[in-house]
């Protein structure tokens, strides 16, 4: 995934939180993206594993994968994920794992709806979203008309409009497609390109089923659900 990006010149990488959460190699995964002088802000999964977040809120398979995944990390790597910043401006675009309106109640955008809570929330005309693990755009037109779309794709950002773009998610999409859902931006020209990539999603349930997570946690990777 990292060479891929690297092959189209990407400059910088931007992450949207839960660096760690439900795969097998977390700290390997925070080793790997803190030394990219990446852009992150934190997921709620990454608050669990710092110990910063009330496991209760979880499901039995995120707290069982939660309370594994603090148990792996060295004691830096929970202190990197615990000063992670949960909002965060990036040349121009606001990034959040959740919605900006409620950064740390962790709400999903999953709606036209709920997209129209979040740009009240934010002064910059783009955000960033991740958290449901769905790609989708909401765009809002100066005339106060919403519109919406799910699934890959380009989004422009033109002199009318704002977006909030919700990037999907590499490591356990959940949109009906097992590959990685990630985005190109271009902040000059103001375009934002969501694209697949190929994903062994067999060799991850393979590895979570090593290390002795909850199971459902690397069957869904099949079905990307």
């Amino acid at each position: 995934m990292l060479a891929g990006l690297d092959a189209l010149g990407v400059q910088r990488l931007i992450c949207l939180g839960d660096l760690v959460g439900y795969g097998a190699d977390p700290a390997r995964v925070v080793e790997v993206i803190g030394s990219r002088d990446a852009v992150i802000v934190a997921g709620n999964h990454d608050r669990a594993a710092a110990g910063l977040m009330d496991l209760e809120w979880f499901n039995p398979y995120a707290r069982a994968a939660a309370e594994w995944t603090a148990g792996q990390l060295r004691g830096d790597q929970s202190a990197y994920l615990a000063k992670l910043p949960v909002v965060a401006e990036e040349a121009g675009a606001t990034l959040v794992h959740a919605s900006p309106h409620d950064p740390e109640g962790w709400p999903y955008l999953m709606s036209p709806a709920d997209g129209a809570l979040a740009f009240p929330a934010f002064a910059t005309r783009l955000c960033f979203v991740g958290h449901s693990h769905v790609p989708a755009v909401w765009t809002l037109r100066v005339d106060g008309r919403l519109e919406f779309r799910r699934g890959v794709g380009a989004a422009r950002l033109t002199p009318d409009a704002r977006l909030v773009v919700n990037v999907g998610s590499v490591g356990q999409p959940r949109d009906g497609d097992p590959t990685a859902v990630y985005a190109v931006w271009d902040a000059e020209l103001g375009e934002v390109e969501i694209r697949r990539a190929p994903y062994d999603a067999h060799e991850a349930r393979r590895r979570i089923y090593r290390a002795g997570l909850p199971g459902i946690l690397g069957d869904r990777l099949l079905a990307g659900r």
